[in-house]
């Protein structure tokens, strides 16, 4: 943004100062013709004595006025075609949409070359002509994402509540499409600028005694190999034009999404990665009063205090949407940038999860076991790759010494053929292989914190004992740390040393695994799940007729 910015504003200075001061050495006929660069003619001289730096920066003024009239009237007239098509009916909107995509079939500079041979050569025609042309891509683009917007439920909610089609594309519509409108008009501008000094560049566009970019590079034409220099100036003018808007548009698109804007002023603002524990504090895992809510919304986690010591296996157990995940992701330094995330005190180690913890250390210190095997793996990259990117890039390890360290973990989760199963794609593995894979991957760094967000949830029964098992044994052999997220109060009591029990985003009762076991529970919340965890019971099966009751 600095950068485009700062380009942005040189320019428009140029423009606005070059014509004022340097119009006499641009356009004044002197006998210095042919001039190679020197310390009076940085860019040298034309044929007629001109100066070709003077030049090329007077031209900015007229290209930059051009440029910017062409793209508002394709991005203005395309936005307002293609919210309109999705505002009409639906014989109005198929009409225009294949009239649309037979548009866009041809280049725009094609129909620029035809509207500008049709109307007179100049400023003004080369203005409509590649400002006509552009509107059927931006149009078809806009209608493409007015597609989407306009089948949402707050959109149809509009229409059904009686909301003008106007005030439905100015409030609805509009707001959710900036991102990538604002893309796309940066976009539309630099190929303004490219198709309006390529028009000058023919002669249908800026004539003489006018001139822009491009026909500064017509005049330069004829002089191309004698004195090259002479294209020097336009050319890198347009360049820079160019690239300044491209990345403002960038710039501008990415604080148009307020989740982008968030992030932006989180890591402005983050305080120090690391934090000095004090010395009788042993926990491994510290938050005080962690608050996790929409930005100007409601709170989703409403100051939750809790404790992980080393070797420590802690539940976070509720129905969904009690606030379990939000904890553990912001505790594990991967909250969702659509929130804001708040403690007096959250540390992992010495690691201030507040600010952006170093990327090497997060990855080493703490892995994640995800819910659900199947999108855990990319689908398009083997397991080999995926399963040692940490040993290789965090680690620093070879491809042999890691292959050789994830080989060894998958036997120890008992996995057969892991050699094999490295070169095999994720849709290859059942899904028990892709959850022990995925254990596999997050304890060969030996970290000091593994968080398993309902590692068991999406797997059959018999799976869910085997990865229980291999949890176990992590845990028995290894000492690491374990946050453990699970709606089954059974399987937690069989694992965890704590278990927290969270309902609207509040730890509403504090166990142990004895308590649980001996259900000696005091909330009524808590009582309520041990409540709904079914049981077999066996009564007298009931006689029927010719069949003996045993």
């Amino acid at each position: 943004m600095i950068t485009g910015a700062a380009l942005l504003a040189a320019l428009i200075l140029i423009a606005v100062i070059a014509p004022l001061t340097m119009t006499q050495a641009a356009e004044q006929l002197t006998p210095n013709a042919a001039l190679g660069p020197s310390a009076e003619h940085w860019l040298g001289t034309d044929d007629f004595g001109r100066d070709l730096l003077a030049r090329a920066l007077v031209a900015t003024r007229l290209t930059l006025l051009m440029t910017a009239g062409a793209a508002a009237v394709s991005v203005v007239s395309g936005v307002v075609i293609g919210l309109a098509i999705w505002l009409s009916g639906r014989r109005v909107r198929e009409v225009a949409l294949r009239i649309l995509e037979t548009a866009v079939a041809y280049p725009s500079l094609i129909f620029a070359l035809v509207i500008a041979a049709v109307l007179e050569p100049g400023v003004s025609s080369a203005v409509i002509a590649i400002g006509i042309a552009g509107i059927p891509g931006f149009a078809r683009i806009t209608a493409n994402l007015a597609s989407s917007v306009s089948s949402s439920e707050y959109v149809v909610t509009a229409r059904l509540l009686g909301v003008s089609p106007v005030r439905i594309a100015a409030r609805h519509m509009l707001p959710n499409m900036a991102e990538p409108l604002l893309i796309l008009s940066a976009t539309v501008f630099a190929l303004s600028l490219v198709e309006i000094s390529a028009l000058s560049f023919i002669g249908l566009g800026v004539q003489s005694p006018q001139y822009d970019f491009g026909r500064l590079l017509n005049d330069s034409l004829g002089a191309l190999y004698t004195q090259p220099v002479e294209a020097v100036g336009p050319s890198v003018m347009i360049a820079l034009t160019g690239l300044s808007v491209m990345l403002i548009g960038d710039a501008l698109a990415a604080h148009a999404d307020p989740r982008a804007k968030r992030s932006f002023f989180r890591r402005v603002l983050q305080r120090n990665r690391t934090i000095t524990v004090p010395a009788g504090d042993t926990a491994l895992v510290r938050a005080e009063n962690l608050r996790i809510s929409i930005p100007g919304g409601p709170q989703l986690v409403k100051g939750i205090t809790l404790a992980i010591n080393p070797g420590e296996v802690v539940a976070l157990v509720g129905e969904s949407g009690s606030g379990k995940s939000l904890t553990a992701m912001a505790i594990a330094g991967l909250p969702s940038e659509d929130l804001a995330v708040e403690a007096d005190l959250l540390r992992v180690g010495e690691m201030n999860m507040l600010a952006a913890p170093d990327q090497s250390r997060l990855a080493r210190d703490i892995s994640i076991v995800y819910q659900d095997p199947g999108t855990t793996f990319n689908p398009s990259l083997r397991m080999g790759s995926q399963l040692t990117e940490v040993l290789r890039t965090h680690l620093g390890l070879g491809g042999t010494k890691a292959r050789k360290a994830i080989i060894d973990a998958l036997t120890s989760v008992n996995i057969t053929e892991p050699a094999h199963r490295l070169r095999q794609h994720p849709h290859e593995l059942s899904g028990g292989m892709r959850q022990r894979a995925m254990i596999a991957a997050s304890i060969v760094t030996s970290p000091k914190l593994i968080v398993a967000d309902e590692p068991t949830t999406a797997l059959d029964v018999t799976v869910q004992a085997e990865v229980l098992r291999q949890f176990r044994r992590i845990h028995r052999e290894q000492g690491t740390a374990m946050l453990f997220i699970s709606h089954d109060l059974a399987v937690v009591e069989a694992l965890c040393d704590t278990i927290l029990v969270m309902k609207s985003g509040e730890i509403v009762e504090r166990l142990t695994s004895a308590q649980l076991a001996a259900r000696d529970v005091h909330h009524p919340y808590t009582k309520a799940l041990l409540a709904a965890i079914p049981t077999l019971e066996l009564g007298p099966v009931p006689a029927t007729a010719g069949v003996a009751t045993p």
